[in-house]
């Protein structure tokens, strides 16, 4: 293909912007092949997640773009996505894992949980290489919300080869004790165990390894800070005062300990009565949303409060997987989007900032 020809393509493709970098698609390496035979191109375009929510507006733009050329009477665009790894060099702990994201709360009861096993589900589902670990020692739910049973066995070099479900790789301490049985530990057990379940564990290649933390702001996420270059930290909370002044403590830990926040999910946003379809705000509503506003951060969604999440993650399987469609599930693909942007939007940011410290 005669190169000013390509020029022309790409020269089109430059109206296209990616809505959360601010920048063109040509700029940002989007772009990674342009193909021209006769009045037929094809062009691939490579995104940095595979859940980015204007996959199709954008691939339908890019076409548009090129078809408005002339000679051209046939387009076919490609959509792929490669993972962006979080700039820190990881060597050691979880050096094949591109992005660590802790999902955490103040307090507890706040679907914490709930919201990590859908957000680690959701991603995945999307064609993206995903781990879950349960660092909730205290309360690992994990196991029974994914409908695990089975034990973890050891692998190569004696690490401990993750249960694959839902195509994710988990590891919980729940798969090792008695479900009846309480974990009564001081720190150094539970550093031991984080280190475990960060080293000793056969996590591969993941675009996204979700952790869910214990509530609070103890031993745990202080192990976990120290010891592995998190991506960002995802909040959660309920909308009630309670609930978002303890929210703002864990924001406030993780600020301390230098690692960024991505943003914020309300949960039990809201009620929708099955029968009648009306809206009840029982714990209230867009508290979560104020604080983001508050503390200039991004918002990534609201959850509502619904019987049907309960009830699936009680049998074992995310709302997210069995009833994808509803509006359940896609309030949590919203979260998941929005967090996958907000870490293409960090990983992108530094690239482009360390090209702009190389190129002086």
């Amino acid at each position: 293909m005669p190169e000013t020809d390509k020029l022309k393509i790409l020269e089109a493709l430059k109206s296209i912007k990616d809505p959360d970098l601010g920048r063109d698609i040509v700029s940002l390496g989007f772009v990674k092949d342009v193909k021209l035979c006769g009045g037929a191109a094809a062009v691939t375009i490579e995104l940095t997640t595979p859940a980015c929510p204007v996959k199709d507006q954008m691939r339908e733009e890019a076409k548009q773009a090129i078809l408005a050329l002339d000679g051209i009477e046939e387009v076919n665009v490609e959509m792929t996505a490669r993972v962006r790894p979080s700039s820190s060099e990881r060597q050691g702990l979880l050096s094949g894992v591109k992005n660590i994201v802790p999902v955490a709360s103040g307090k507890g009861g706040v679907g914490k949980s709930t919201v990590s096993a859908n957000l680690a589900v959701a991603l995945a589902q999307t064609g993206a290489q995903v781990g879950l670990m349960d660092a909730d020692v205290y309360g690992p739910s994990i196991p029974t919300m994914m409908g695990i049973s089975e034990k973890p066995v050891s692998g190569p070099n004696q690490q401990i080869m993750p249960i694959t479900q839902y195509d994710l790789k988990i590891i919980s301490m729940g798969f090792f004790l008695p479900q009846e049985k309480a974990v009564i530990w001081r720190g150094p057990m539970l550093d031991k165990m984080i280190t475990q379940f960060l080293g000793g564990v056969q996590w591969g290649v993941l675009d996204y390894l979700i952790i869910d933390l214990p509530p609070g702001t103890g031993d745990i996420q202080l192990s976990l800070c120290q010891k592995v270059p998190l991506t960002g930290a995802v909040i959660v909370s309920t909308p009630q005062d309670v609930a978002l002044n303890v929210a703002e403590k864990a924001i406030s830990m993780f600020d301390q300990l230098n690692t960024p926040v991505l943003g914020i999910v309300e949960n039990m946003s809201h009620y929708i009565c099955s029968n009648c379809g009306h809206r009840d705000e029982v714990f209230g509503t867009g508290g979560a949303r104020e604080v983001s506003g508050r503390r200039q951060l991004p918002f990534l969604g609201e959850i509502p409060l619904s019987t049907k999440i309960r009830v699936y993650s009680d049998s074992g399987k995310p709302v997210v997987l069995a009833e994808p469609e509803s509006e359940d599930a896609k309030a949590f693909i919203k979260v998941a989007e929005n967090t996958a942007a907000q870490i293409s939007i960090r990983n992108m940011s530094q690239d482009l900032e360390q090209d702009i410290k190389v190129s002086f």
